[in-house]
C-alpha cells in the first residue's frame, strides 16, 4: 500500500447529539450494535509471513455505518440527493435508500431531489426541485434510469451551486455519479469550508464501467455484466448459426475492461477480448485479423468483445470533450466491423458479420437483485455518514467491508485491467486468444 495515501475522513464538527436509532454496545447480546470511529479496514489484504506491517490511523479506511451520537439534529436537517452523469442501473434505488433511510431511522422529512444534475442547482435552468418522501420512492427500484432525472455539465459552476445549497438551507447532499460528478462534489465541498458552511457532502460510487480506484466494485457493474452476457449469447448464436459467422459485441468501458473480461468469464462463449489495458495490432502476422482468420478455418464461428475505449490513441484524431469534460470517443465497434469486413473481402473469404451494440438499453436496465443489495447498503451507509457529520467522502466497498473513503484519495485514478492480474489471466483461459496480438513485444497498439 502506498504510504503516502491519507483516509482521513474529515468532520464538520464533534457529534454530540445522540441518535435516534436504538443499537447496542454490547457484543454478544444479538442485537445490532453501533458503528465506532475506531473500527477500520485495511486497504491491502495480502501479508507475507514475518512482515506484517505497522500501519497508522490514517493509513487504515474508516467503517461505515450508524453511530451512537450524530452531529445534525433530524428535525432541522433539509437534505438533498442528486444524480449526475450517464444513466446506470440502481440510481433508483440508491435514491429510495437514502430517502427511507434518513425518514425512517432518523425522522429526516425535509428531503429534496435536485432535477437534471448538478445543472438543477443553477438559476438559469429554473428546472426546481423534487419532494422526496417513502411514498414518492416506494416503487421507484423497479424501474430503470434515474427519479429525478441526470444530465452532464454544471459541475463546475461552483459559487452558483452552493449558492443554490445555501438559498436551499440544505444541511446535506448526497451525489450519486461517477468520477467527474465526485470531483465535483469535492470542488463543492471546497467551497462550502470556504464559506464556513455546515454542509455535509457524501459521495455513492456510480459507473458501469467500475473503474472507481480503492474500492471493489461501483454499483451497476454487476448487472451490466449480466446484460452484456445476454447479448453475447445472441452473438454466439447468430455467429455459430451462418456461414463463418462472427458476432461483434460492443460494451462500456472508456478507460477500463472490466465489463469486457467479466462478460467473457461468466459468458463461456467468446473468443476474443479487446480491451484499452492491452494493446494489439490488427494486421501483420500475430495481429488480430490474423488470429481472427485461424479461428474461423478451425471452429467456423467466432465472438469478440470490444471495450469503447479500445484503440482510441489510433482514431482519436483531434481530442474534444463533453459537457461533462470527458474525452469524445470515435466509435470503435463500427470501425473495427469496417476493417474486419475489409481484410476477409480481400481474402476472398465469405463470412458474414453481425454487430451489436447494447451500451444505451444496458445502461437503462433496472439493477438486477445482487446490485439492488449493493445499493440499498450503499445508500444506507451514506445517510449514516452524513447525519453523523462525516464530509468530503464516498461511500465504498473494501474487501467486502462497506467504508468511508476521501473523495480527493478515490479520484487520483481510475481503476484499470491489470494484464498481469488473476483476472486477465483467466480471461485469456476462458477464450484461448494469445496473451499478445502485436508483432513485436515491444509494439503499441496500431493498424
Amino acid at each position: 500500500m502506498n504510504a503516502d495515501l491519507d483516509f482521513t475522513i474529515e468532520e464538520l464538527g464533534k457529534p454530540s447529539v445522540p441518535s435516534p436509532i436504538k443499537m447496542s454496545k454490547t457484543i454478544g447480546d444479538k442485537i445490532a450494535n453501533y458503528v465506532t470511529n475506531d473500527k477500520f479496514v485495511r486497504l491491502d489484504p495480502f501479508v507475507v509471513p514475518g512482515h506484517q506491517p505497522s500501519l497508522k490511523e490514517n493509513q487504515m479506511l474508516e467503517c461505515a455505518g450508524p453511530r451512537e451520537f450524530i452531529y445534525f439534529s433530524p428535525a432541522h436537517v433539509h437534505a438533498g440527493i442528486v444524480s449526475c452523469g450517464g444513466l446506470c442501473p440502481g440510481i433508483n434505488d440508491v435514491i429510495r435508500a437514502v430517502v427511507r433511510c434518513l425518514w425512517y431511522r432518523y425522522g429526516v422529512t425535509r428531503i429534496s431531489g435536485i432535477r437534471y444534475g448538478y445543472r438543477g442547482f443553477l438559476p438559469e435552468s429554473q428546472f426546481g426541485t423534487k419532494e422526496l418522501d417513502p411514498d414518492s420512492v416506494d416503487d421507484i427500484h423497479k424501474i430503470g434510469g434515474t427519479f429525478l432525472g441526470s444530465a452532464r455539465g454544471g459541475g463546475r459552476e461552483v459559487e452558483k451551486i452552493v449558492d443554490a445549497m445555501e438559498k436551499l438551507n440544505l444541511n446535506m447532499l448526497f451525489t450519486i455519479g461517477g468520477d467527474g460528478t465526485q470531483r465535483g462534489t469535492l470542488d463543492i465541498a471546497e467551497e462550502v469550508s470556504k464559506r464556513n458552511l455546515k454542509i455535509s457532502l457524501i459521495g455513492i460510487p456510480k459507473t458501469v464501467d467500475n473503474d472507481f480506484a480503492l474500492m471493489d466494485r461501483s454499483f451497476g457493474f454487476n448487472t451490466a455484466v449480466e446484460k452484456a452476457v445476454e447479448v453475447v449469447s445472441a452473438a454466439h448464436m447468430e455467429a455459430s448459426s451462418a456461414i463463418n459467422g462472427v458476432g461483434l459485441v460492443k460494451v462500456m468501458g472508456r478507460d477500463s475492461g472490466f465489463i469486457a473480461a467479466h462478460t467473457a468469464l461468466a459468458s463461456h462463449e467468446v473468443n476474443f477480448v479487446l480491451i484499452p489495458e492491452v494493446p494489439f495490432n490488427l494486421e501483420g502476422y500475430n495481429g488480430f485479423l490474423s488470429h481472427l482468420e485461424e479461428r474461423l478455418k478451425k471452429r467456423k464461428h467466432a465472438v469478440i468483445i470490444v471495450a469503447e475505449g479500445a484503440m482510441q490513441d489510433l482514431l482519436i484524431k483531434e481530442k474534444k470533450t463533453d459537457a461533462g469534460g470527458n474525452i469524445k470517443m470515435e466509435d470503435v465497434g463500427v470501425y473495427l466491423r469496417g476493417r474486419i469486413l475489409k481484410h476477409f473481402e480481400e481474402k476472398g473469404i465469405e463470412i458474414n458479420l453481425k454487430y451489436i451494440d447494447p451500451s444505451y438499453a444496458i445502461r437503462s436496465s433496472p439493477a438486477n437483485p445482487d446490485d439492488s443489495i449493493y445499493c440499498e447498503r450503499l445508500g444506507n451507509a451514506a445517510a449514516h455518514a452524513a447525519m453523523a457529520g462525516k464530509t468530503k467522502m464516498i461511500i465504498g466497498l473494501v474487501n467486502n467491508e462497506f467504508v468511508h473513503l476521501p473523495i480527493k484519495q478515490v479520484i487520483t485514478h481510475r481503476s484499470k485491467v491489470d494484464p498481469e492480474s488473476s483476472l486477465w489471466r483467466d480471461t485469456l483461459d476462458a477464450t484461448h486468444q494469445p496473451a499478445m496480438m502485436v508483432n513485436s513485444f515491444n509494439a503499441t497498439a496500431d493498424a
